[in-house]
């Protein structure tokens, strides 16, 4: 598989502070505005969900909710930015499964989003959608493995972020191929898709969230779902198991992340109000409709499922050569 990969680590490795902040005592919370972290583009998966939740949380807390864009970096820009912030419970991160990937996909990302951040509450999780420039004839899986075989040069595979779901699903894909295709990666979702409808790329694999829209709209081949079943909405897509691919089936998630040494009091009440949107019947019909599945984990439960994911994603990711740089 040959790759085209910017150089992330300068931009991540700047922005390390000499120190951590000290740790601010708090009385209430939210009893100020809140800054929302979000590290990859506006328009993307992660920035739907963050908008629905900071939205939410505006409208339950009576508090001001700014949801701010802090790209560059495969996400690291953002995560350092909160893990380096004031630990108080005024400065979160809302962002996917691929901010736990860093260090596996970057030799110095300049911070370990294992243990530099603290994760409260996983909010969703939902397929990837694969979908295919309109230039292009092929509009089936099988279609797309037979040009790339017969002419390998001729496609390419964007990647909005290294290591996220859409990476790995994309690594999956690409070695059933068995094609030596290029992966050209973005800085987040809604730039890649932008040369995907261009014809710049030739597919894209990212959470249905974002890819859904533009296939409905007739601007992309909607290929298959990375699902074990179909969704509700989508139910013409097929799965990739009915597509013949059942070995590319990795998922997207959502996490809400706070600085280390956040205060468990803090954590804790943002995550009350966090459980009370998940099962707001409003909040559940807009995530169900843009294919993602609301959900509410915490604790020891929500930590246990973050180290799983990333155990599995270190094992593709070694599986396929892909080495930190």
């Amino acid at each position: 598989m040959t790759t085209r990969r910017t150089l992330l680590t300068a931009a991540a490795a700047a922005a390390v502070p000499l120190a951590a902040p000290p740790v601010v005592a708090q009385t209430a919370w939210p009893n100020r505005p809140v800054r929302v972290v979000v590290p990859f583009a506006a328009g993307g998966s992660v920035d739907v969900m963050a908008r629905t939740i900071a939205q939410r949380l505006q409208d339950r807390t009576g508090q001001t909710f700014t949801v701010e864009n802090r790209t560059g970096a495969n996400g690291t820009i953002g995560g350092i930015a909160v893990s380096t912030a004031t630990p108080d419970g005024y400065t979160l991160l809302i962002s996917a499964s691929v901010q736990t990937i860093a260090r596996l996909v970057m030799r110095n990302p300049g911070y370990d989003p294992i243990t530099d951040l603290k994760p409260i509450a996983r909010t969703g999780e939902g397929p990837c959608l694969i979908a295919c420039s309109p230039n292009r004839q092929q509009k089936t899986m099988a279609e797309v493995k037979a040009a790339a075989l017969a002419n390998p040069r001729d496609w390419s595979f964007g990647v909005s972020a290294l290591g996220s779901a859409g990476h790995l699903s994309t690594i999956q894909f690409t070695r059933a191929i068995g094609a030596d295709v290029t992966l050209v990666p973005y800085r987040g979702t809604t730039p890649a898709l932008a040369d995907l409808m261009g014809g710049n790329i030739g597919v894209q694999i990212d959470p249905m969230l974002a890819m859904l829209p533009p296939v409905r709209a007739g601007n992309l081949h909607g290929l298959a779902l990375t699902a074990p079943r179909r969704n509700a909405a989508a139910p013409d897509l097929p799965t990739t198991a009915e597509s013949g691919f059942p070995e590319v089936d990795a998922q997207s998630w959502w996490v809400v992340w706070a600085p280390p040494r956040t205060p468990d009091t803090i954590t804790a009440r943002i995550a009350e109000e966090v459980e009370g949107i998940m099962t707001e019947p409003a909040v559940r019909a807009r995530l169900e409709g843009l294919a993602i599945v609301p959900l509410f984990e915490k604790g020891a439960e929500l930590n246990s499922y973050i180290q799983r994911d990333f155990e599995r994603a270190e094992r593709l990711l070694k599986l396929a050569g892909v080495q930190p740089e």
